[in-house]
C-alpha cells in the first residue's frame, strides 16, 4: 500500500529551516526551524525580502546569483552545501549552511527557490578558533 505524504506538513516540522522565496526574492514559506534560526516569526517573515537575513555587504552578490538562477532555471548549489554569513533578527551574525532547490509552476517555469538551512555558527566559530590556535602554535616554532 502506498502512503500519501503531506510535504507541506513535513516542511513545517523539519528540524532544519525551510525558507521558500518567490521569483522576486520575497519569502512565501517559513517554517518553525527558520523562526528559531533567524528570530523572525513566520508572520514577520512572510512577504519580506530575503534582505532581512542577508548581511548588507553580501546583498549585491546574493541578488546577482539569485536573478541568474531565476533566469536560467538552474543553480550550482542544488547538491552542494553552501556556507554563508546571515543575520539574526537581533542583528547578530550567523553562519548558515544550506542547499537550494528550484521550484517550478504548473507550466514548468521556475517560480520559487527553496532553501533547507542549518545554523552552522557554532561549528564555524570552533573552526575559526582552532585555526587561530594552530597559527599561534606554528608561530612559536
Amino acid at each position: 500500500m502506498k502512503t500519501q505524504i503531506d510535504f507541506e506538513q513535513l516542511a513545517k516540522v523539519m528540524g532544519d529551516g525551510v525558507v521558500i522565496s518567490d521569483a522576486n526574492g520575497n519569502i512565501v514559506f517559513w517554517n518553525q526551524a527558520a523562526e528559531r534560526i533567524f528570530g523572525y516569526s513566520a508572520d514577520e517573515a512572510m512577504g519580506e525580502s530575503l534582505d532581512i537575513i542577508t548581511p548588507e555587504r553580501f546583498r549585491e552578490r546574493h541578488w546577482e546569483g539569485y536573478r541568474k538562477s531565476m533566469q536560467s532555471g538552474t543553480t550550482r548549489y542544488g547538491s552542494t552545501l553552501l556556507t554563508v554569513p546571515a543575520l539574526h533578527k537581533e542583528g547578530k551574525a550567523l553562519s548558515i549552511a544550506f542547499t537550494v532547490a528550484m521550484l517550478a509552476d504548473e507550466n514548468g517555469n521556475v517560480a520559487a527557490i527553496a532553501a533547507v538551512v542549518r545554523d552552522d555558527t557554532e561549528r564555524f566559530q570552533a573552526d575559526r578558533s582552532l585555526k587561530k590556535r594552530i597559527a599561534e602554535l606554528e608561530a612559536k616554532t
